[in-house]
């Protein structure tokens, strides 16, 4: 049982089922995605779903459960967003969520995002106890199972597709705050953005969480006033 395994075994199993939740999202093209993402690590590209976070304008990506599965079905590891291995409509409806996933993936999201910026600040022990519960027990649910089927293509399966895919999420948080990779995480530089990524720029410089967004506004604001 997943729950059950050494810590070794249950980071190897994070990092498994993260690269394939990557993979799918590179699988992804530009105008298929409805979703930001691009941050370097998943559980960054979820914390985006809140856009403008603590502000006025603050605007929430994930606004119903119908959101969250096609979140899933972007950054997830299933095929055809089902949580099964099987096609049609009794596979795709055991993939859906419902009002209470998506609380719980909302509460996760913002753990999340106080363990994170906590850990940035001082390190992962500052985190205040109920945010870091919360991710601590969705990591510890099971997470996809992989599997090879008949023709050679590799597939991943959860009895509880939706919350599989939060415990991927809480696992990839835990195992990023407790890395070197931590001294890597940026804030964007962007006016009222704010959103977290990974910088994996040779030397560590990067400002802007994507260059086709803040970075261009920026650019084109410092032009206007040189203009």
């Amino acid at each position: 049982m997943l729950d059950a395994m050494a810590p070794s075994a249950q980071t190897a199993t994070s990092a498994q089922t993260a690269t394939s939740a990557q993979t799918a999202t590179s699988a992804q093209t530009a105008t298929s995605a409805a979703f930001r993402q691009g941050a370097g690590r998943l559980c960054l590209d979820f914390i985006r779903t809140l856009r403008h976070r603590g502000g006025p304008d603050a605007e929430e990506e994930l606004a119903d459960p119908a959101a969250l599965d096609a979140w899933i079905r972007q950054f997830g590891p299933y095929d055809d967003n089902t949580g099964t291995t099987g096609t049609g409509t009794a596979a795709r409806e055991a993939g859906r969520a419902d009002a209470a996933d998506l609380l719980a993936a909302r509460a996760l999201r913002e753990a999340i995002h106080r363990l994170v910026t906590t850990a940035r600040d001082g390190g992962p022990a500052r985190c205040d106890a109920a945010s870091r519960a919360t991710v601590n027990t969705a990591a510890a649910r099971p997470v996809p199972v992989p599997a090879l089927d008949a023709s050679g293509r590799l597939r991943h399966h959860a009895d509880e597709p939706v919350t599989a895919m939060l415990a991927v999420l809480a696992r990839d948080a835990l195992d990023l705050v407790a890395s070197t990779a931590l001294d890597r995480v940026r804030a964007c530089a962007g006016e009222r953005c704010g959103a977290l990524f990974l910088d994996t720029s040779r030397p560590g410089t990067r400002r802007w969480c994507s260059m086709n967004t803040c970075g261009n506004r920026a650019k084109k604001g410092a032009l206007h006033a040189r203009a």
